[in-house]
This record gives C-alpha cells, structure tokens and sequence, in this order.
C-alpha cells in the first residue's frame, strides 16, 4: 500500500509540471523523450544484473498493457492542454470508479450497489467540473478517456503481473510506450526541451514519474487486487490539486470544490463496500477458518 500512496503522490506533483512543459514541447514530442529516457534507465540498471526475463508472456502481455498506458499519457496530456491541472487531476482520478465496472464486464466480477451509487456521484462531480453551459470542456472528455485507459490498465496489471516478472514487464511497457508516442513525434521533426529547466522537468517525468512510478505500480499490483490498489491511487487527484494551488499558481473555484468533492466521495464509496463485507465477515471468516 506505501508504494501505491508514493506513486499517487508522484504522479499528483506531475499535472502543474507538464502542463508547463507542454506549453513549449508538443505532447507526444514531450512523451516520446521522457519514456525513451525511462526505459534505458531501467535497461542499464537491470541488465548488468540479468533481472531482465524477456519471455515470450511478458512481452504478450507488456506489450498490451504498454498500449493501453500510452494510449492514457497521449489522451490525458492532450486533454491537459485544454484544461488546469487541478481538474485534469480529478477527472483522471474517475479511474478509481470505472476499475471495478471493468472488472465486473471483463472478470465477470459482482458489483454492489454502492459502487453504482458511486458511478452516479462521480458521473455529478464530472459534470461540474467539465460543463461549461451547455457545451462540455473538450479537455474533460479526453482526460475521461484517458481514465477509462488508466482503469484497463490497472485491471490488466493486476490480472497478469506477478512478483517475478515485475521488472521485466516494467520494461516492456516503458519501451512499447515509447513506440506508441514515436510516429506522431517524427511526422514533424522531433522538438526537444530547449532549456535547463525543461530538461530537468522532462528528466523528473522520466526517472521519477516514470521508470520508477511504473515499477512501483507493477510491482504492488502483483501483491493488492485491482479495485483496491485503484482505490488507494485515488489520492493522485488530491495531490495534484494541491499541487497546483500550491506551485502551479492556480486557485480553488467553486465548480473544483464541489466536483472534486464529490469525485473523491464517489472513490471512497467504492471501497466502503469490501470494507462492510468484511465486517460482516466477523474474525472467523477473515481469519479463513470455517465457518
């Protein structure tokens, strides 16, 4: 859980960092370099050591998860161009609702009550936060996206990644992302960072908030199921938005007030019911003694 609260609080300090950047960098110019940068990092510090197991499943499988992710960076960092990055944040943190309704279409997993009154809760919060009249903010609409891609993610990750596979998979994913973000970068001309500040930002998103954030995640998921660990990453938005008021020079309005609030409830509601079970459960039953 200490590894998924990190990442969460990494990730959250990125939203204000790279809305700047890509005020400079185009967005998939900007991905291309900070994942090319993240998987040689990872290559040099695990290959030396044969941590590297590039089996037939784990490139199967990273492959797919690196599309789904990078497939989520492109359509978050574009969406991010539209919109603050206190907002970015919690839109992006619908991931933590749409994760359990994957896992009931894709793992034929049971869903409560409270998880749809969830969905409804945080189908409100969104509402607030990206309609403007009656037009939709463009930028919410591809940051919802990005989130239903975070979430098939996270189910992906939780059903395939296992504990000694977990660097490996890292990897593949940080490489293929690279690959996802590469045409688009070169159709014209790759632009790179021009300044120290950027590079060091670009160099942060890559080390930090990249390699090691995806290693993190790829490692916890293969400990704590899906739900849960989408769960516990729903504190990214929190930290993003503090973020930003804090060192991105936005403000608190009324509409990031009650949409976040009401996104951040509709993500604890989703935990709330494991939560009951479990107590239902009583000792015995959690313990996996017989009844």
């Amino acid at each position: 859980m200490a590894a998924l609260v990190t990442m969460a609080a990494i990730w959250g300090s990125t939203f204000f960092l790279i809305k700047d950047v890509v005020s400079r960098v185009p967005v998939t110019d900007m991905l291309v370099v900070r994942f090319a940068i993240a998987t040689v990092a990872l290559v040099v510090v695990l290959a030396p050591r044969r941590q590297l197991v590039l089996s037939r499943p784990v490139l199967v499988r990273g492959s797919l998860l690196g599309l789904v992710f990078g497939a989520a960076q492109v359509l978050q960092t574009y969406g991010l161009e539209l919109t603050s990055a206190s907002i970015s944040g919690f839109v992006t943190g619908l991931y933590v609702v749409i994760t359990p309704l994957l896992t009931w279409v894709l793992l034929r997993h049971r869903v409560g009550l409270l998880t749809w009154l969830a969905v409804a809760l945080a189908t409100v919060g969104l509402g607030v936060l990206s309609l403007q009249g009656l037009q939709v903010s463009p930028g919410a609409l591809l940051t919802l996206a990005s989130a239903a891609c975070y979430a098939l993610h996270i189910v992906g990750l939780g059903r395939w990644s296992e504990p000694g596979t977990a660097l490996s998979l890292t990897v593949v994913q940080l490489a293929v992302v690279t690959v996802v973000c590469l045409p688009p970068a070169l159709a014209d001309g790759l632009t790179l960072p021009a300044t120290g500040f950027d590079w060091g930002a670009v160099l942060y998103l890559a080390l930090i908030a990249g390699s090691f954030t995806m290693l993190l995640q790829t490692w916890a998921q293969s400990q704590v199921p899906a739900t849960r660990a989408a769960v516990v990453m729903s504190l990214e938005p929190v930290f993003g938005a503090l973020f930003a008021v804090a060192l991105g020079g936005e403000s608190f309005t009324w509409r990031i007030t009650v949409g976040g609030l009401s996104i951040l409830a509709a993500m604890y509601l989703v935990e709330l019911g494991p939560l009951l079970r479990r107590r239902r459960a009583g000792p015995r039953d959690r313990a996996g003694l017989p009844a």
